[in-house]
């Protein structure tokens, strides 16, 4: 696997909390670096496939009106 060095300056509260989950895990600080950039990467490109959907759905009219959802969200507060 082709592997790169990134550096990246970082508060140092949040360097104290990777060095405590290093030491609690028993794992390497740069494991635990590449485990939160891995999921973040993976949700960003989820968050941004979702976002396309939408403006794919908005551009097709499949859009519920204003209307619709205040009338909607006013009933959330009502009894069953």
């Amino acid at each position: 696997m082709n592997t790169r060095v990134v550096t990246a300056h970082i508060p140092g509260e949040l360097a104290e909390q990777v060095d405590q989950l290093a030491a609690r895990l028993e794992r390497p600080r740069g494991w635990i670096v590449k485990q939160a950039l891995t999921s973040w990467v993976a949700l960003e490109t989820k968050r941004h496939q979702l976002t396309l959907e939408g403006m794919a759905d908005v551009d097709a009219g499949r859009v519920v009106d204003h209307a619709s959802v205040a009338a909607w969200a006013t009933g959330l507060d009502k009894p069953v």
